[in-house]
C-alpha cells in the first residue's frame, strides 16, 4: 500500500498537539513522540502521532530482532513501537524471573494507517491509501484542546523495597565492585500503586507540560500505557551515521540562578560523576564498534552538563559510521540494552541487576521510537516514566542510579528520589479518574 502526503496549517502548534492527543483516544494503539523544542538534541521531527495499526509485529526475546527485521523487509514503511529491556535474554544467556505486574510484550511495533508529523510549524499527514486525512482534520479541529479533570483523587505511591533494603543491596553490589566483578552497575527500584484509576492521556499531558523533556513518549496498546518524560536518547541512525547520547551524572536544580549555576558547575567538575559517565561512554564505544567501520567511533562531546526542569544531567555524544549493508535490527541489537541502564562489563552487570532488583524491568530501561521507510531511526531511553495497566489498575514508576566504588548509598537513594520528583509532583496533584 502507498502512503499519501498532505500538508495542513494551524495557528497554534501547542494547541494542535493537544487536539491530536485527544483525537487519538478513538484508537486502541497509539505512539506519540514529542521533542518539546529542546535545543541541544539532533531531532528530525518536533512531534509525531502514529495511530490505527495496519500491520503489527510483536515478539518475545529469543525471536524479537528477527521478527522486526522480517517486518522491515516485508513493508518499506514507517514503524512505531518499543523494545523492552528483557530482550537482553535473546541477545545473551540471561533470564528475567522477577516480579512483573505489567506484562507488556517484549517487542511491539506497528505500521500506522494514520500518521501526523510536525516540524518547524509544518503540519503533515502521511496516510496509507485509501485512508484520507481531510475528514480526520475536521474532527481534529473540532476536538477540545484542554484536558478536563472531572473527579479528583490524590495518588500516593508505595516503595517496593524499604530504604534499609535499598542501602543493604547497594552495599552488596559495591562488594561485587570491590571484588572486580564489575566496575559500575545501574541499580533500580520500583514505586507503585494498586487499584488506581487514571486517565492516561490527561496524565501524560500534565507530565509533558511540567517537564518538557526532549524525548517524551506516550504509548497505548489496548489497556497498557507508557507515559514517558525521558531526557535521554538511546540510539539514532541517519544514513550510515549512528548517534548515542548516554546520560550519567545528576544534580538538582535551584530557583536561585547563582546557586543553580554553581550546582551545574560542581556537577561538571565532579570526578565521581565524570568517571561514571566515561565508563558508560567506553561501553557505548565498544558496542558501536561491533557494527561500525574501523576507526569511525568518535566521542563528539564528553561529560557536558545540560539543564532540565528538575535536574542537571551530564550527557556525552558518541557517533560512528555503520558498516555497509548493516541491517536495522543488527545496528540496534549491537547496542541494546543501552549501557547507561546496565553497567560495565555489561553482561555481568545485567546478571547482578537480575539478582538484586525485585521487579522485572520490562519496558522500563527499554526504548521507544520509530523506524522510517529509509531505515533511519530514533529511540529514547525509557526512564522518568509511568507504566499503567488499565485492566488491573496497576501503576508503576521505576528509578535508579549508577553505583561505583566511590558511590555513597545514602546519596544514591536521594538521587533516585530526585529523578522521581517531577513525576511524583504531578501525581501528588489530584489527577483525573477515568469513569
Amino acid at each position: 500500500m502507498k502512503r499519501s502526503f498532505t500538508r495542513f496549517s494551524h495557528p497554534d502548534i501547542e494547541q494542535l498537539k493537544s487536539q491530536l492527543l485527544h483525537w487519538s483516544k478513538r484508537y486502541s494503539t497509539t505512539v506519540v513522540l514529542d521533542s518539546n523544542d529542546y535545543a541541544h538534541q539532533e531531532t528530525d521531527y518536533d512531534f509525531i502521532l502514529a495511530t490505527d495499526p495496519f500491520t503489527v509485529v510483536q515478539s518475545q526475546s529469543h525471536h524479537a530482532f528477527t521478527a522486526l527485521q522480517t517486518q522491515l523487509h516485508s513493508h518499506s514503511d514507517w514503524l512505531f513501537g518499543y523494545l523492552s529491556y528483557d530482550l537482553k535474554n535473546g541477545l545473551e544467556k540471561l533470564q528475567s524471573q522477577n516480579l512483573d505486574h505489567l506484562d507488556f510484550p517484549e517487542l511491539f511495533f506497528f505500521q500506522p494507517k494514520r500518521l501526523w508529523i510536525i516540524k518547524d510549524n509544518r503540519v503533515e499527514a502521511h496516510y496509507l491509501s485509501p485512508y484520507q486525512p481531510n475528514d480526520d482534520w475536521e474532527q481534529i479541529m473540532s476536538t477540545p484542546d484542554r484536558f478536563e479533570v472531572r473527579i479528583k483523587k490524590e495518588i500516593s505511591m508505595q516503595h517496593r523495597i524499604t530504604k534499609a533494603d535499598y542501602l543493604a543491596k547497594t552495599q552488596a553490589l559495591q562488594q561485587h565492585i570491590a571484588r572486580g566483578d564489575i566496575y559500575e552497575v545501574n541499580f533500580c527500584m520500583e514505586l507503585y500503586v494498586e487499584d488506581t484509576k487514571i486517565e492516561p492521556h490527561t496524565l501524560f499531558y500534565e507530565l509533558n507540560e511540567k517537564a518538557k523533556p526532549p524525548f517524551a513518549a506516550f504509548v497505548q496498546i489496548d489497556d497498557k500505557y507508557l507515559l514517558s518524560s525521558s531526557p535521554e536518547r538511546f540510539l539514532k541512525r541517519v544514513g550510515n551515521r549512528l548517534i548515542s547520547q548516554p546520560i550519567k551524572g545528576t544534580a538538582k536544580r535551584h530557583i536561585d540562578m547563582v546557586q543553580d549555576l554553581a550546582e551545574a558547575s560542581q556537577l561538571q567538575k565532579s570526578e565521581k560523576e565524570r568517571a561514571e559517565n566515561t565508563m558508560i561512554v567506553d561501553l557505548v564505544r565498544n558496542d558501536m564498534s561491533r557494527i561500525a567501520t574501523k576507526g569511525s567511533v568518535q566521542v563528539e562531546e564528553l561529560c557536558k552538563v545540560y539543564p532540565f526542569t528538575h535536574v542537571h544531567q551530564m550527557i556525552s555524544t558518541v557517533v560512528a559510521e555503520l558498516q555497509t549493508e548493516t541491517q536495522v535490527s543488527d545496528a540496534i541489537a549491537a547496542c541494546f540494552p543501552m549501557g547507561s541502564m546496565t553497567g560495565a562489563p555489561k553482561v555481568r552487570a545485567m546478571q547482578l541487576i537480575e539478582q538484586y532488583e525485585e521487579t522485572k524491568r520490562g519496558l522500563y530501561s527499554g526504548a521507544v521510537g520509530y523506524i522510517d521507510p529509509n531505515g533511519d531511526f530514533d529511540f529514547n531511553v525509557v526512564i522518568r516514566s509511568l507504566l499503567y495497566r488499565k485492566d488491573t489498575e496497576y501503576l508503576s514508576l521505576q528509578v535508579g542510579s549508577a553505583l561505583t566504588a566511590n558511590s555513597n548509598p545514602e546519596k544514591e537513594y536521594e538521587e533516585c528520589l530526585l529523578k522521581a520528583k517531577g513525576v511524583l509532583e504531578v501525581l501528588s496533584k489530584k489527577m483525573a479518574i477515568n469513569l
